[in-house]
C-alpha cells in the first residue's frame, strides 16, 4: 500500500456538515461570550480566573465524552491526546504573550483584550492551515514525510537553544509587522481604552493597542506553523484537528491570568516541548515510511497520549523543583525559547 492510499484512508472524517457547522457555530458564540466579558475593560482577579479556566478545561472533557458515546474510543482518544498536545503547545504561546505584553506596556485592564484578539487570530490562521493541510495530505505522497521533518527540525531548534541558554526577548522595534503599521498610519502615545484607532488633529491615528494586537497576531502564524502538523501526527481527521485547536485556544485568555505568576518557573518546558514534538515527527516519518514498508511499524495514538502526559508531568515537576528557591513573577525575562 503506497502513501497516497494510506493518507486516503486516514484522512477521513467524522464531522458531517451539521457537525461542522454546529461546532463553528459553537466556537462563535464562545468567542462572542468572551468579547462581552472583555467590553468593559478590568483587571481579572484570580477567582474570575480560575472560574473561566475550569469552564473551558470542562469542556473539551464533556466533548470527549460526547465522541467516545456516539462515535467510539477511536476519535475520542483521538481528540484528547491531540488537546493535551496542543494545550502543552499553546502555553508556550503564552510565554511570547506575557513579553509582548511586558514590552508594549500594555495596562493590566487591557491585557485580557489583547489576548482574545490574539486568540481570534490563531483560530483564523490554524483553520486555513488546517484546510491546507488536509489538501496537502489527501494529495501528496511526501505531506507526511515533510510534516514530520517540520516537527524535527522544530525540536531540534528547540533543544538548541535550551541548551545554550538563549532568552526570549521582545523588540519592537525590529518587528516588521510593528514597523509596517507605524509607516502606514501614525500612532497615539498613549493608550485609548478599547480602542485601536482614534482621530486626533483631524487624522486618524492608530493606538498602541493596535499596534500590539498585530503584533500578536504575528506571532500566531509562527505557532501555527508546526501546531497544526504536530496535530496532524496524532490525528488525520480534519474536523478533530479544528476541534483539538479551538478547545486548546478557547480558555488561553483565562489560563493566562491563572498561570502568569508561574510561567517564568516553567523553565524545562523547552525540553519538553522539544521531546513531545520530535516523538510526533517520528510517529509521521513512521506513517509515511509504513506505505512504502509496511513491516516497518506505526506508533498508536494510545502511546502518543502516554508520552505526552508523563514528558508534560516530568517537565512540570523538575522545572518547580529547579526554581522552588525563587518566588514567583521575579524573574523579568522568560528562558523558554520560541519556536
Amino acid at each position: 500500500m503506497n502513501s497516497s492510499v494510506l493518507a486516503a484512508e486516514q484522512l477521513h472524517t467524522i464531522g458531517s456538515p451539521w457537525l461542522w457547522v454546529a461546532t463553528i457555530a459553537g466556537v462563535l458564540v464562545l468567542l462572542a461570550l468572551d468579547f462581552v466579558v472583555t467590553r468593559k475593560p478590568h483587571e481579572v482577579s484570580m477567582r474570575e480566573a480560575v472560574g473561566w479556566t475550569v469552564f473551558y478545561l470542562a469542556l473539551p472533557v464533556a466533548f470527549f465524552g460526547i465522541l467516545w458515546a456516539g462515535f467510539g474510543s477511536k476519535p475520542a482518544t483521538e481528540f484528547i491526546t491531540g488537546y493535551l498536545l496542543e494545550k502543552s503547545l499553546s502555553v508556550d504561546n503564552l510565554f511570547v504573550f506575557m513579553l509582548l505584553l511586558a514590552a508594549f506596556a500594555v495596562p493590566a485592564v487591557l491585557a485580557q483584550r489583547v489576548l482574545l484578539f490574539g486568540i481570534v487570530g490563531a483560530l483564523v490562521l490554524r483553520g486555513i492551515f488546517i484546510a491546507v493541510g488536509a489538501a496537502a495530505l489527501a494529495s501528496l505522497d511526501w505531506a507526511f514525510l515533510l510534516f514530520g521533518a517540520v516537527l524535527l527540525l522544530t525540536a531540534l531548534k528547540l533543544i538548541r537553544d535550551a541548551v545554550t541558554g538563549q532568552e526570549q526577548e521582545v523588540d519592537i522595534s525590529r518587528m516588521r509587522s510593528v514597523r509596517l503599521m507605524r509607516r502606514l498610519m501614525p500612532v497615539t502615545d498613549d493608550y485609548r481604552g478599547t480602542k485601536m484607532a482614534v482621530r486626533e488633529a483631524g487624522r486618524r491615528a492608530l493606538t498602541p493597542l493596535a499596534l500590539v494586537v498585530t503584533a500578536v497576531m504575528a506571532t500566531d502564524l509562527v505557532f501555527a506553523i508546526d501546531s497544526v502538523p504536530a496535530v496532524y501526527g496524532v490525528t488525520g481527521d480534519p474536523y478533530l484537528v479544528f476541534a483539538t485547536n479551538a478547545f486548546a485556544l478557547l480558555g488561553l485568555r483565562a489560563l493566562y491570568f491563572v498561570l502568569q505568576a508561574v510561567l517564568a518557573r516553567l523553565v524545562h518546558l523547552a525540553y519538553g516541548l522539544a521531546v513531545i514534538l520530535g516523538f510526533i515527527g517520528v510517529k509521521l516519518v513512521l506513517h509515511w515510511a509504513h506505505g512504502y514498508w509496511d513491516w516497518l511499524p506505526e506508533i498508536p495514538t494510545a502511546a502518543s497520549l502516554l508520552v505526552i502526559v508523563v514528558v508534560l508531568g516530568a517537565v512540570t515537576v523538575t522545572s518547580l523543583l529547579a526554581t522552588r528557591g525563587e518566588k514567583d513573577g521575579d524573574s523579568a525575562t522568560v528562558d523558554t525559547p520560541a519556536r
